[in-house]
Protein backbone atom coordinates (compact mmCIF):
# COMPACT_ATOMS: atom_id res chain seq x y z
CA UNK A 1 0.00 0.00 0.00
CA UNK A 2 1.38 3.62 -0.58
CA UNK A 3 -0.69 5.40 1.90
CA UNK A 4 0.89 6.67 5.11
CA UNK A 5 -1.58 4.58 7.73
CA UNK A 6 -2.13 5.52 11.15
CA UNK A 7 -3.81 3.25 13.77
CA UNK A 8 -6.40 3.59 16.10
CA UNK A 9 -7.45 0.73 18.80
CA UNK A 10 -5.07 -2.47 19.64
CA UNK A 11 -4.20 -6.22 18.63
CA UNK A 12 -2.54 -9.02 20.28
CA UNK A 13 -0.43 -9.81 17.10
CA UNK A 14 2.84 -8.35 17.06
CA UNK A 15 3.32 -9.97 13.78
CA UNK A 16 3.49 -7.22 10.60
CA UNK A 17 2.93 -10.15 7.96
CA UNK A 18 -0.58 -11.15 9.64
CA UNK A 19 -1.21 -7.08 9.71
CA UNK A 20 -0.84 -7.21 5.75
CA UNK A 21 -2.45 -10.14 5.10
CA UNK A 22 -5.67 -9.40 6.84
CA UNK A 23 -5.32 -5.72 5.20
CA UNK A 24 -5.10 -7.00 1.97
CA UNK A 25 -8.19 -9.98 2.89
CA UNK A 26 -9.90 -6.40 3.84
CA UNK A 27 -9.75 -4.65 0.59
CA UNK A 28 -10.68 -7.43 -1.05
CA UNK A 29 -13.75 -7.89 0.96
CA UNK A 30 -14.27 -4.29 0.61
CA UNK A 31 -13.98 -3.95 -3.50
CA UNK A 32 -16.62 -7.00 -3.41
CA UNK A 33 -18.53 -4.84 -1.78
CA UNK A 34 -18.23 -1.56 -3.64
CA UNK A 35 -16.38 0.23 -0.93
CA UNK A 36 -15.11 3.93 -1.57
CA UNK A 37 -12.17 4.54 -2.29
CA UNK A 38 -9.60 5.52 0.99
CA UNK A 39 -12.45 3.38 2.75
CA UNK A 40 -11.10 2.39 6.36
CA UNK A 41 -9.90 -0.85 7.68
CA UNK A 42 -10.95 -2.55 10.99
CA UNK A 43 -8.38 -5.19 11.92
CA UNK A 44 -10.03 -7.96 14.61
CA UNK A 45 -8.67 -10.17 17.49
CA UNK A 46 -11.27 -11.22 19.45
CA UNK A 47 -13.13 -8.24 20.97
CA UNK A 48 -10.25 -5.95 20.10
CA UNK A 49 -10.22 -3.98 16.97
CA UNK A 50 -7.87 -1.84 14.99
CA UNK A 51 -9.13 1.05 12.93
CA UNK A 52 -6.30 1.75 9.86
CA UNK A 53 -7.14 4.91 8.01
CA UNK A 54 -5.29 7.44 6.29
CA UNK A 55 -3.02 10.26 7.97
CA UNK A 56 -6.48 12.92 7.07
CA UNK A 57 -8.20 11.54 9.77
CA UNK A 58 -8.91 13.30 13.29
CA UNK A 59 -9.70 11.13 16.22
CA UNK A 60 -11.93 13.08 18.89
CA UNK A 61 -11.51 12.28 22.64
CA UNK A 62 -15.05 10.56 22.28
CA UNK A 63 -13.46 7.78 19.88
CA UNK A 64 -15.04 9.38 16.90
CA UNK A 65 -12.88 9.99 13.86
CA UNK A 66 -13.72 11.56 10.67
CA UNK A 67 -12.08 12.84 7.37
CA UNK A 68 -13.42 15.90 5.75
CA UNK A 69 -13.89 14.77 2.02
CA UNK A 70 -14.86 18.56 1.10
CA UNK A 71 -15.35 21.71 3.61
CA UNK A 72 -18.30 23.78 3.20
CA UNK A 73 -18.87 26.82 3.31
CA UNK A 74 -20.82 29.22 6.07
CA UNK A 75 -21.44 28.91 9.50
CA UNK A 76 -21.44 25.24 11.23
CA UNK A 77 -24.82 24.31 12.93
CA UNK A 78 -25.21 25.27 16.62
CA UNK A 79 -27.07 23.62 19.68
CA UNK A 80 -30.81 24.51 18.63
CA UNK A 81 -30.39 24.35 14.74
CA UNK A 82 -32.32 22.05 12.67
CA UNK A 83 -29.98 20.25 9.76
CA UNK A 84 -31.09 18.83 6.80
CA UNK A 85 -28.17 16.10 5.74
CA UNK A 86 -27.83 13.53 3.28
CA UNK A 87 -25.83 10.46 4.33
CA UNK A 88 -24.95 6.59 3.31
CA UNK A 89 -24.03 4.06 6.03
CA UNK A 90 -21.57 0.96 5.56
CA UNK A 91 -20.49 -1.72 8.29
CA UNK A 92 -17.12 -2.44 8.88
CA UNK A 93 -16.52 -4.65 5.54
CA UNK A 94 -17.71 -1.16 3.47
CA UNK A 95 -21.25 -3.22 3.07
CA UNK A 96 -23.27 -0.43 2.42
CA UNK A 97 -26.60 -0.03 5.63
CA UNK A 98 -29.61 2.31 6.21
CA UNK A 99 -30.08 3.80 9.68
CA UNK A 100 -31.95 6.36 11.54
CA UNK A 101 -30.68 8.76 14.00
CA UNK A 102 -27.46 8.00 15.38
CA UNK A 103 -25.54 9.54 18.49
CA UNK A 104 -22.57 9.93 16.31
CA UNK A 105 -24.24 12.04 14.07
CA UNK A 106 -24.48 15.25 16.26
CA UNK A 107 -20.99 14.55 17.27
CA UNK A 108 -19.83 14.57 13.57
CA UNK A 109 -21.57 17.22 12.00
CA UNK A 110 -21.19 20.02 14.54
CA UNK A 111 -18.48 21.80 13.06
CA UNK A 112 -19.19 21.25 9.52
CA UNK A 113 -20.42 23.95 7.07
CA UNK A 114 -23.09 23.49 4.32
CA UNK A 115 -21.57 21.93 1.27
CA UNK A 116 -19.12 19.77 2.95
CA UNK A 117 -18.93 16.70 2.85
CA UNK A 118 -16.88 14.04 5.71
CA UNK A 119 -16.50 10.49 6.24
CA UNK A 120 -17.48 9.68 10.10
CA UNK A 121 -16.34 6.46 11.59
CA UNK A 122 -18.13 6.13 14.79
CA UNK A 123 -17.58 3.75 17.49
CA UNK A 124 -19.83 1.22 19.01
CA UNK A 125 -20.47 3.66 21.80
CA UNK A 126 -21.65 6.31 19.31
CA UNK A 127 -23.48 3.90 17.04
CA UNK A 128 -26.67 2.86 16.07
CA UNK A 129 -29.38 0.71 18.21
CA UNK A 130 -28.51 -3.42 17.79
CA UNK A 131 -30.78 -6.01 17.67
CA UNK A 132 -32.07 -8.49 15.34
CA UNK A 133 -34.87 -6.25 14.57
CA UNK A 134 -31.65 -3.48 12.59
CA UNK A 135 -29.12 -3.98 10.41
CA UNK A 136 -26.02 -3.71 13.07
CA UNK A 137 -23.90 -5.49 14.80
CA UNK A 138 -22.92 -5.16 19.01
CA UNK A 139 -19.51 -3.48 18.83
CA UNK A 140 -19.05 -2.42 15.90
CA UNK A 141 -17.41 0.77 14.16
CA UNK A 142 -19.90 2.64 11.33
CA UNK A 143 -18.60 4.38 8.36
CA UNK A 144 -20.85 6.87 7.18
CA UNK A 145 -20.00 9.39 4.55
CA UNK A 146 -22.15 12.58 5.31
CA UNK A 147 -22.98 15.44 3.40
CA UNK A 148 -24.46 19.04 5.32
CA UNK A 149 -27.17 20.37 2.50
CA UNK A 150 -28.64 23.03 5.26
CA UNK A 151 -28.73 24.54 8.45
CA UNK A 152 -32.01 26.17 10.28
CA UNK A 153 -33.01 28.47 12.98
CA UNK A 154 -35.68 27.05 14.66
CA UNK A 155 -38.25 28.17 17.59
CA UNK A 156 -40.99 26.74 19.79
CA UNK A 157 -44.47 28.40 19.12
CA UNK A 158 -47.14 27.73 21.06
CA UNK A 159 -50.59 29.31 20.77
CA UNK A 160 -53.15 28.00 23.65
CA UNK A 161 -52.94 24.47 23.80
CA UNK A 162 -50.83 23.75 20.89
CA UNK A 163 -47.18 24.49 20.48
CA UNK A 164 -44.85 23.06 17.01
CA UNK A 165 -41.54 23.97 15.96
CA UNK A 166 -40.84 26.10 12.87
CA UNK A 167 -37.73 26.70 11.19
CA UNK A 168 -36.45 29.27 8.68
Amino acid sequence: MSVAFSAHGKTKSRNPYDERRLLQQNKKIQEANRAPDDFPNFIREGFEVKVVTSDNYITRDSGLMYEDIKVGTGNSPKDGQQVIFHYVGYNESGRRIDSTYIQGFEEGIRDMKPGGKRRLIIPPELGPPVGPSTFFSAKQFEVFDVELLAVQDCQRRTIAFYSDVVCS
